[in-house]
C-alpha cells in the first residue's frame, strides 16, 4: 500500500473531510487556505482563499456544492464548492471551531471558543437555499460547558446536538430548546481533553478519541459506552471504516515533544483495531509528527491521514486489507 502524499499545506494540518460521492477530499491547515483534491488520485483541485487564521474545521453539503470552514479569525465562511467563491462570513467575537452541517444541509452549528472572559458556545445558523438570502442570525445558542469545545455533530433526525471538548465530557443537547439532556459518565467517560469526534455513516454511533490514549464508542441516542480502544498515546484523530468493522486511531505526543522521538519508533502511525473484539490489528507509518486528522473514504476503499508535518497522505487499501483475521 503505497501511499500518495499529497503536498499542498505549509503548516499543519487540522481537519480531514470527503464529500458524501468520495471522490473529493478536503483539507483544512493552520494556513489560511482550505484546499480540495481528488481523491482517487491526490490531484490538488483548488484551493478556498478569505480566511485568515488557522482553519480548524470544515463540512461539505451532500450534493457537494457548499462548503462550511471554521476559523481563528473568529468568521465561519460558506464557499461554492465548484467556484471557490465565498458565499458568506458568520461574524463571532471569539474563534470559530467546529462545523457540522445538518442532515438536508438546511442548519449548521458552529461553536466558538472561550475568549476573552467570553464562554465557549454552541450557535446553530439557518443556510439559506440562495445564498443572496443568508443571514447571519442565530436560531439557537447554547453556552454553558466549561472550556474549548472540539468537536460538535447533530444527532439523529437533527433532534440532538452532540459535542465534545476540553471538559473531557460528552453531551447531547435538544437542538430546538438548547436543553442539556444527557452527559457522559465520570466513571465510565474520557479523563482527559476529547480531541476528536466522528460518527458512523449510518448515524447509530459515534466514536470519540481522547488524550487520555483512548478511544470510546458511544451510542447516539442512549450515550451508553460500547467499547473502548486504548493506545500508548495521546488520541488526536478518529475514523471509522463504513465498509469493516475497523476503527483508526491517530496521534502521537504533543508536538512541542516531537524533537525527542525518531519517526521510526512507530509513534506516529495510524492504528487499526477491530471494532469488536477492540483489538489492534495493524498500523500505517509514515508522518513525521503527530497525525491531526483522519478520513474514511465513505466507499470504505481508502482513507487519508493529515499530520504536523503538514502532509496528507492517501492511502488506497491492498486487497488483502480486506480479508483480515484475527
Amino acid at each position: 500500500m503505497r501511499p500518495i502524499l499529497m503536498k499542498g499545506h505549509e503548516r499543519p494540518l487540522t481537519f480531514l473531510k470527503y464529500n458524501r460521492d468520495g471522490d473529493l477530499l478536503f483539507s483544512c491547515a493552520k494556513d489560511h487556505t482550505p484546499t480540495v483534491w481528488f481523491a482517487d488520485n491526490g490531484e490538488r483541485l483548488g484551493t478556498y482563499r478569505g480566511h485568515n487564521g488557522a482553519v480548524w474545521c470544515c463540512d461539505v453539503s451532500r450534493n457537494s456544492m457548499l462548503l462550511i470552514t471554521g476559523s481563528a479569525d473568529q468568521t465561519a465562511k460558506l464557499w461554492n464548492v465548484q467556484t471557490g467563491s465565498q458565499l458568506f462570513s458568520f461574524n463571532f467575537d471569539s474563534p470559530a471551531r467546529a462545523v457540522d452541517f445538518s442532515v438536508g444541509d438546511k442548519l449548521a452549528v458552529i461553536t466558538t471558543d472561550p475568549f476573552m472572559g467570553l464562554p465557549s458556545a454552541i450557535h446553530v445558523k439557518r443556510i439559506a437555499q440562495d445564498p443572496s438570502e443568508q443571514t447571519g442570525e442565530s436560531v439557537l445558542t447554547i453556552k454553558g460547558p466549561q472550556g474549548r469545545i472540539n468537536r460538535t455533530v447533530w444527532g439523529p433526525l437533527n433532534k440532538t446536538i452532540i459535542s465534545a471538548g476540553e471538559d473531557a465530557v460528552v453531551r447531547i443537547w435538544d437542538s430546538e430548546t438548547g436543553k442539556l439532556l444527557k452527559e457522559s459518565d465520570k466513571e465510565t467517560g474520557h479523563k482527559k481533553t476529547v480531541t476528536s469526534l466522528s460518527k458512523f455513516a449510518d448515524g447509530s454511533h459515534f466514536l470519540t478519541g481522547s488524550l487520555d490514549k483512548s478511544a470510546k464508542l458511544w451510542d447516539i441516542r442512549l450515550l451508553t459506552l460500547i467499547k473502548t480502544y486504548v493506545t500508548e498515546r495521546p488520541v488526536n484523530a478518529v475514523a471509522m471504516s463504513p465498509l469493516l468493522d475497523h476503527v483508526v486511531l491517530g496521534g502521537g505526543q504533543d508536538a512541542s515533544a516531537v524533537t525527542t522521538t525518531d519517526h521510526r519508533a512507530g509513534k506516529f502511525e495510524a492504528k487499526f483495531f477491530d471494532k469488536i473484539l477492540q483489538e489492534e490489528i495493524g498500523g500505517v507509518k509514515g508522518h513525521f509528527g503527530p497525525i491531526n486528522a483522519l478520513a474514511f473514504n465513505p466507499d470504505g476503499k481508502s482513507f487519508s491521514s493529515g499530520g504536523e508535518d503538514g502532509y496528507v497522505r492517501l492511502h488506497h487499501f491492498d486487497p488483502d486489507y480486506f480479508h483480515i483475521k484475527i
